[in-house]
């Protein structure tokens, strides 16, 4: 009976080693899969279409800001400055004489149809006037240009995009005839300040970014220095 139980016992101390060896080869084997997993993981086009559309977008479109009705000139609002002779000429509103309380600014009907049409946000002032924000221009991408890995976790990324102009932001293109119409002084102005750009001419913009591989979300991130 006790020479039974010794060779019981030493069949089964000699699963121990056995057992631990199994472990180590499965966690072995298991790292290398994992090493080639991730040495393998490159940045697709959809993934890079997706982070690219992702960063156009925050940075939202080029916009024009006025106000509509009895305009009086403020540190915030200046109604003497180029972008209401501009929106004149495209004949979104109609100006009336200038006086010490200001202009009068007037939407026309037209000029309605073509807000609405471009999305404009609206909103009432306490001093009775009309705020209106336009958008201009969306980015839109094009293409995926390259893409570079420079190790599983981190790859360089160049996008290339162009600006999708809404109605209005046909005139507030440098080279519309309403914006030649006007003076140097005013285009850059209306550069600087007021949303105008080279809208329609077709060329495209060049970005590149830095992209690291998100594990928590197993998902590619632009770069932030982290």
């Amino acid at each position: 009976m006790f020479e039974d139980e010794i060779k019981m016992e030493e069949k089964s101390s000699n699963w121990v080693p056995l057992l631990m060896a199994l472990g180590l080869v499965v966690a072995l084997a298991g790292g290398l899969v994992y090493f080639i997993m991730e040495s393998k993981r490159t940045v697709t086009d959809a993934e890079a279409q997706q982070v690219a559309t992702a960063l156009l977008n925050a940075q939202g479109p080029g916009t024009v800001h006025f106000h509509v009705g009895q305009v009086k000139a403020s540190v915030d609002e200046k109604p003497f400055d180029p972008h209401y002779k501009l929106l004149a000429k495209a004949g979104i509103v109609k100006l009336g004489k200038p006086t010490v309380n200001g202009i009068s600014v007037t939407l026309t009907p037209a000029g309605k149809e073509i807000l609405d049409a471009c999305g404009a946000k609206e909103e009432k002032n306490p001093d009775g006037t009309e705020a209106y924000t336009v958008p201009l221009a969306q980015r839109k991408l094009v293409k995926i240009a390259k893409i570079q890995m420079l190790n599983p976790g981190r790859a360089n990324m160049e996008y290339a995009w162009k600006w999708e102009p809404t109605k209005l932001g046909d005139d507030f293109d440098v080279n519309s005839p309403e914006m030649q119409s006007l003076n140097n002084w005013d285009r850059i102005t209306l550069i600087d300040k007021y949303g105008a750009s080279y809208y329609k001419d077709g060329k495209l913009k060049t970005n590149t970014i830095a992209l690291v591989w998100d594990d928590k979300k197993s998902v590619w991130r632009p770069y932030q220095g982290d």
